[in-house]
């Protein structure tokens, strides 16, 4: 029998990637589409169904080759009917996902949260490198994340689990999150939340720093001046990741103590940062972790980039036809 296709599809708020997988988790054909939010975000599964037909007659294929859809999608998600319950960046709220996109496409359909494909990705091709308990961080505009235990990710009781991001690290004063909480990991450990501390840092100090003269010159910073800054040994800079790096270990190891997960692993584009990151979260991990999970749990930075979405949302369709 002729071997199908597995679709990914990753939904972000500005772009649609999609791929056609092997059953075995190789990429044959990726591409993206940008993401039209425009009138409550109703345009997106026409969207997907179009470019899956698209790739297809290009390829000489039919839809035959393809044996189901796994999507991402941004807000918890009910894993069972593929209802997104809120997506704010989309303007989804209780949103039949799954339902439209198999009306739309004809294949079996398979949705959930994007930091919890992007998780799965990671365990099945990336840094995981097979680990069946697991925890993916994803450090991006916000911070994501996704829990494995014995290969099936956790989703709780209303698809909320994961959410390593909205963890309280700072109880008083702390910044305000887009949640609608304070002192969340997401205000300290998101790109955003990076460049927030380093302005605070350079408008409340006159330490010399080679982040001050790019803010000058610039008018901005990124998140990963600052970290290239760090490298170099600037001194502010130094400060603004040892203090990034004290709240992420903090909160890796509680999540770590909790579960005691056979890896952690570091992805979205902060991770980018790799070993000036993840040697100084190892040391706060280290500190606050329980000594027989410091022992058992390494710490990695995610290798797939860009494509852990898609090939955890693949990875949903093979899981999907193997239980059936």
């Amino acid at each position: 029998m002729e071997e199908k296709w597995l679709v990914g599809v990753d939904l972000g708020g500005t772009t649609i990637k999609l791929a056609f997988i092997t059953m075995y988790g190789e990429i044959l054909h990726k591409w993206e589409i940008p993401t039209n939010i425009s009138e409550q975000g109703k345009h997106i599964t026409l969207d997907i169904a179009k470019a899956i037909d698209f790739k297809l007659e290009e390829l000489g294929e039919t839809k035959s080759k393809l044996a189901g859809i796994g999507m991402g999608a941004p807000g918890p998600v009910n894993v069972v009917t593929g209802l997104v319950y809120e997506a704010v960046n989309l303007g989804w709220k209780d949103y039949p996902l799954k339902d439209l996109l198999e009306v739309e496409t004809g294949l079996p359909v398979i949705v959930d949260n994007d930091a919890n494909i992007a998780a799965l990705g990671e365990m099945w091709k990336g840094a995981g490198d097979g680990a069946k308990d697991l925890v993916c961080v994803t450090l991006g505009t916000g911070v994501g994340g996704g829990v494995i235990a014995n290969g099936e990710i956790i989703h709780g009781v209303s698809g909320a689990a994961g959410e390593i991001g909205h963890l309280t690290v700072i109880p008083e004063n702390g910044a305000p999150c887009n949640c609608g909480k304070t002192g969340c990991l997401e205000t300290v450990a998101s790109a955003t939340g990076i460049v927030r501390i380093a302005l605070e840092e350079l408008n409340s100090t006159k330490d010399g720093s080679v982040l001050r003269q790019m803010k000058e010159e610039q008018g901005a910073i990124t998140a990963k001046d600052i970290f290239d800054a760090a490298r170099t040994g600037d001194v502010l800079a130094v400060r603004i990741l040892d203090k990034v790096a004290f709240y992420l270990g903090l909160s890796i190891a509680n999540v770590s103590n909790a579960l005691n997960p056979e890896k952690v692993v570091i992805g979205g584009g902060v991770s980018k940062a790799g070993d000036v990151l993840l040697g100084a979260v190892q040391r706060y991990f280290e500190q606050f972790t329980f000594v027989r999970v410091a022992k058992s749990t390494k710490l990695a930075i995610a290798t797939l980039g860009n494509d852990a979405g898609v090939i955890g949302g693949a990875w949903m369709v093979k899981a999907m036809i193997n239980k059936n």
